[in-house]
C-alpha cells in the first residue's frame, strides 16, 4: 500500500499513512484495532461479534476490534486495504 508506513502508537507495533492511524496492534497482542468506516464497522459487528467487538473507548470513533486468532488473511487482507484507503490521500490511491 503506498505511503503505508509501519510506526507505533500508544507503545505498539501501528501501520500509518503520512501519521494518520489505520492500524495497530493492541495491548494484548492479540487484536487489531482497525480504521473502519460506520457503515462497515456496525456490519462486522452485527454479522460476526466473535471476531469483530468495540470497547466503550472506541465506541463513536471509526475503529472496530479484531480478535485476530479468529480470522483468515484472506478476510483480513480486505479490510486492511479498506482501512488504507479510508486514510490514504487521492494521489496515494490512484498509485493502488
Amino acid at each position: 500500500m503506498p505511503g503505508a508506513e509501519v510506526s507505533t502508537s500508544y507503545g505498539t507495533p501501528a501501520l500509518k499513512v503520512r501519521g494518520k492511524l489505520f492500524a495497530r496492534l493492541w495491548e494484548d497482542g492479540t487484536t487489531l484495532v482497525l480504521r473502519a468506516p460506520d457503515l462497515v464497522r456496525d456490519h462486522l459487528l452485527q454479522t460476526d461479534p466473535v471476531t469483530f467487538f468495540v470497547t466503550d473507548h472506541y465506541r463513536g470513533y471509526p475503529y472496530v476490534l479484531v480478535r485476530l486468532p479468529e480470522i483468515s488473511a484472506d478476510r483480513m487482507e480486505p479490510l486492511l486495504e479498506e482501512a488504507w484507503r479510508d486514510i490514504a490521500p487521492k494521489s496515494l490511491r490512484a498509485q493502488r
